[in-house]
């Protein structure tokens, strides 16, 4: 069995520390593609994990996309080596469309499978990976416009993966929202906003209807005093102990359905807090592709 998993541009000693934390040992590298020959783990700084991997021969760039298409349809190409014997090989593949995703909209569920040159007559392909999107990533069409600032972006492609996002009248928490990036997402899907910063929110999107500021602390707030809400939403700047120790009192309260969260990392990565949001029963970590050295947590109620 081969796993393979492909690190985040840049974060690559992130993603080796994770995966020897949880006792996988890499074998081989291949530019960012981390490879190991046991069963696959989840790995939060992964943009995209490729399970059961094969080895095919290449004998020639028609019989190496032959054998990719009788495996499957749908496949997307990682050529960090033999890039124009790759592209090749790839233009003989069925057309994946890879348009830039208009928000709102969900996450492609049709399998899409990875593939690399490892040398110009071998080739390693996974049919089933963790990303709907190549590579892991997602390119979505921006508002240069609308938002205060380019956090939006994070939290679309955080909706886009989850492929839920709130409804109209629904109640949405955003602490740390300043200058109200996620705040203007939110108010645009005709949720109602309680938007908690010391700092005021930029004022187009505190004029924007449903748009409630509170000047407050978002560690200091009482959650009795904001009451049940559908969503928390955290942008905030703070380490990843403390956002989790408030999550946990939200969680506690029972007045939360659904928890998206960015977790910062200052310094050294916090593997263990990390992995402690992971452990939440029904959790999600991930990196997402607008994320810098930062993760994501979600977790949402059933549908």
């Amino acid at each position: 069995m081969t796993t393979a998993y492909l690190a985040v541009e840049g974060l690559e000693n992130q993603l080796r520390e994770e995966l020897a934390r949880n006792g996988v040992a890499i074998l081989a590298t291949h530019g960012r593609l981390l490879l190991s020959d046991s069963a696959p783990v989840a790995a939060a700084w992964a943009a995209n994990i490729w399970r059961d991997c094969i080895e095919l021969p290449v004998a020639s760039i028609g019989t190496a996309a032959k054998s990719l298409r009788d495996i499957q349809r749908n496949w997307a190409m990682y050529a960090p080596l033999h890039h124009r014997r790759a592209a090749l090989i790839q233009e003989r593949l069925p057309h994946v469309s890879a348009k830039p995703v208009v928000f709102p909209a969900a996450a492609p569920v049709a399998p899409l499978g990875s593939w690399t040159l490892l040398a110009p007559d071998r080739m390693l392909a996974a049919a089933s990976c963790g990303s709907p999107f190549a590579n892991g990533e997602v390119e979505l069409v921006e508002d240069k416009v609308g938002p205060p600032s380019r956090a939006y972006l994070k939290l679309w492609e955080a909706l886009v993966r989850l492929r839920r996002w709130p409804q109209p009248g629904e109640r949405c928490l955003d602490l740390g929202a300043s200058p109200g990036g996620w705040t203007w997402v939110l108010a645009h899907l005709g949720a109602s906003v309680v938007a908690v910063d010391k700092a005021p929110l930029d004022p187009k999107v505190s004029a924007m209807p449903g748009v409630e500021w509170r000047g407050e602390s978002a560690f200091a707030l009482d959650p009795a005093s904001v009451g049940p809400v559908d969503w928390l939403f955290s942008d905030v700047i703070c380490y990843p102990a403390r956002l989790l120790r408030l999550v946990e009192r939200w969680r506690a309260a029972g007045l939360v359905r659904n928890f998206v969260c960015t977790i910062k990392f200052q310094g050294e990565t916090d593997h263990e807090t990390a992995a402690a949001f992971a452990a939440l029963p029904g959790a999600e970590v991930l990196h997402l592709h607008n994320n810098k050295h930062e993760l994501t947590f979600m977790l949402v109620a059933a549908s």
